[in-house]
């Protein structure tokens, strides 16, 4: 029973801390003299929830979350948040996240190729964090403006809309309050998992399936808002700006802070390569008609049930 309430009490931290991060960073921002994207990068990064879990995970001693999380995210966001989102309306692939998506495969790639061995060491973390870098640098300079990626697009928008109103002790204070909800809440998540189970193989499985798509859910519930909103391009944009920080960045950074390595990588080889699969099962999707629809939804939640039938018996 606690490890259950644990568990709903850090996914509700952690949607709530991001909700408010994303809500006032626009107006912190503007007030500041900075831009979304600089603060962004600055406070939490691109998708603060899973560089929070991944990071306590690693610090806490408990690898397998932060494989699992990273994999088990990243497959929710490509087969559940896209589909919720073609199922609103049809999702396009324009010229720009169509670029996103090709520079994140060989990302996803990168971090598949040093996890492999169950191990992420310093190096190969910094390695990661530079490769997201230069990831965010290309498409800077290709499209000669900041990126949209994960939820800095959310900012932007609310920027646009003239969320700068204010004063800004209250919104850089609620931007920090969400960053510190964010943390505790993946504190409590990875604290959860580690009371359901100490072997490591069921806490992989916990973290490919229940952490993983924990953490991908404001992105789910932002793709199904933002379709009903007619943006479903940013939609897009900010699922493969995700995709590709967690396979880097987040990855990356826990390894940096604290070498991630697990006993048995047989545990996350395929759902690995799953992760691979499934963006290259929205690229090929989108890639037919320029855009994915609802027949494409049924395809991706398909291969996302697949995803958690592998991961649950694997190993």
């Amino acid at each position: 029973m606690v490890e259950l309430l644990l568990l709903a009490a850090g996914v509700a931290l952690i949607v709530w801390g991001a909700e408010q991060f994303a809500e006032h960073l626009a107006a912190a921002s503007a007030r500041l003299g900075v831009t979304t994207f600089a603060l962004a990068l600055l406070l939490a990064g691109a998708e603060p929830e899973e560089l929070a879990t991944a990071v306590t995970a690693g610090v806490r001693d408990v690898p397998a979350v932060a494989f699992g999380d990273v994999i088990g995210a990243n497959a929710a966001i490509c087969l559940v948040a896209l589909a919720v989102g073609a199922l609103v309306a049809p999702l396009p692939f324009s010229p720009m996240t169509r670029l996103y998506a090709a520079l994140a495969l060989p990302a996803g790639v990168l971090a598949v190729a040093f996890a492999w061995d169950g191990e992420v060491g310093r190096v190969e973390g910094a390695v990661l964090v530079i490769a997201y870098v230069s990831y965010v640098a290309l498409i800077w300079v290709r499209e000669r403006r900041p990126p949209s990626l994960g939820e800095t697009g959310e900012l932007e928008e609310a920027a646009a809309s003239g969320a700068s109103s204010g004063r800004i002790g209250r919104d850089l204070g609620l931007v920090l309050v969400g960053t510190v909800a964010i943390v505790v809440g993946a504190t409590m998540l990875v604290e959860a998992v580690r009371r359901f189970t100490d072997v490591e193989s069921d806490q992989t499985r916990l973290s490919l399936t229940v952490v993983g798509f924990a953490t991908a859910f404001e992105l789910v519930v932002l793709a199904w808002s933002s379709a009903r909103r007619g943006i479903s391009d940013a939609v897009v944009a900010a699922v493969i700006g995700s995709y590709a920080y967690n396979a880097t960045m987040t990855l990356g950074a826990a390894a940096v802070i604290t070498p991630l390595g697990i006993s048995d990588a047989t545990l996350v080889r395929v759902p690995m390569l799953g992760m691979i699969a499934a963006l290259v099962l929205v690229l090929g999707l989108s890639y037919r008609t320029g855009r994915l629809t609802r027949p494409d939804a049924a395809v991706l939640l398909g291969g996302y049930a697949l995803f958690l039938g592998v991961s649950l018996t694997v190993g």
